[in-house]
């Protein structure tokens, strides 16, 4: 356990150093345990998970961060965009196209983001040899969200995505927990919650999956098409529309990701990571229905879509096509 962890400078140089490496938004968290656990283990005894059977075994790690890194002092949360405001209009799909949700269009974020994150921890480990360090983007049982909250990145809106006034939502979260007491930068603020009486969001989910600050994922298109691997409801198939991995409804009707907003509040020089830029943003329905698993392992290779097997891209893509001979 580190000797000094309250050293301003040491903490100036940990934010400092997540800025070099080109994260959009860096702030600092505290550990303790979250004030949301009775309503997660509420979420999860009424089965709103679905088949991420991952987040029942976790249920109760998840809701405190000293259970992922004994001893944990802070967590560093860095924010990385992958989408503007200004990205928030697509060209229209076409009829035999799937849409991609905008997080999938470049390269995998969790690849991008932890291959940063490591050389940060190692940074670290090499300046405090004394204390630990555990990276994570979507791989520990940590509450992202929360503790993006406590950093300053943003107010987690009622879609249960973080939202960021000047930024929007469109970004990916990670960090590293820290055994070392960084403080927070000088310039971190909390961020109160902007959502008001506005309820964008929860009418315009063709799948009423979203109540206030909670996401059914039963019901979540998201989860649907990315994460249930057996087949969907057939109730649920319309709402799907022309999505075939993911869906961005929920963000792309919030005020604070309309182009208008990006005009008003520039995002101070925040900017895409290259490694974002859209490879593609649909999919062709009947080369996916005709895919071999050859196709679609080189259709995904450096993509997060890659978490979607063949017998689902194919069970979406049938889905979407059924949708647009509908129409």
């Amino acid at each position: 356990m580190s000797t000094n962890p309250n050293n301003p400078g040491d903490s100036a140089w940990v934010v400092d150093r997540a800025r070099e490496i080109g994260f959009a938004i860096v702030g600092i968290a505290g550990t303790s345990p979250s004030i949301y656990r009775d309503e997660l283990c509420q979420w999860l005894d009424a089965g709103k998970q679905g088949t991420m059977q991952w987040m029942l075994e976790h249920g109760e790690k998840r809701a405190d961060p000293v259970a992922v890194l004994e001893g944990a002092q802070c967590a560093i949360m860095v924010a990385d965009l992958y989408a503007t405001r200004a990205d928030n209009i697509d060209p229209l799909i076409e009829p035999g196209q799937g849409r991609i949700a905008r997080y999938a269009r470049g390269k995998d974020y969790h690849t991008v983001m932890k291959k940063r994150l490591i050389g940060l921890a190692k940074e670290l480990q090499a300046r405090f040899p004394d204390d630990s360090f555990r990276v994570f983007v979507d791989t520990a049982p940590v509450m992202e969200h929360e503790l993006a909250q406590r950093a300053g990145i943003g107010w987690t809106g009622k879609h249960t995505l973080t939202i960021n006034p000047k930024i929007g939502s469109y970004f990916a979260l990670g960090g590293i927990l820290s055994t070392r007491a960084f403080t927070p930068p000088a310039d971190q603020q909390p961020i109160t919650d902007h959502c008001g009486s506005c309820t964008r969001c929860i009418d315009a989910c063709p799948t009423d999956a979203i109540t206030p600050y909670s996401v059914d994922a039963r019901k979540c298109i998201s989860y649907l098409t990315i994460e249930h691997r057996e087949p969907i409801d057939e109730r649920l198939h319309e709402a799907i529309g022309d999505w075939i991995y993911g869906c961005d409804i929920c963000q792309e009707v919030c005020p604070h990701n309309s182009p208008r907003t990006a005009a008003q509040l520039p995002a101070e020089g925040r900017s895409i990571n290259d490694a974002y830029k859209p490879i593609r943003d649909r999919f062709d329905l009947l080369e996916v229905i005709n895919w071999t698993e050859d196709d679609r392992r080189e259709a995904f290779i450096g993509s997060a879509m890659k978490r979607a097997k063949l017998e689902m891209m194919q069970r979406n893509a049938m889905i979407v096509r059924k949708n647009q001979s509908a129409d």
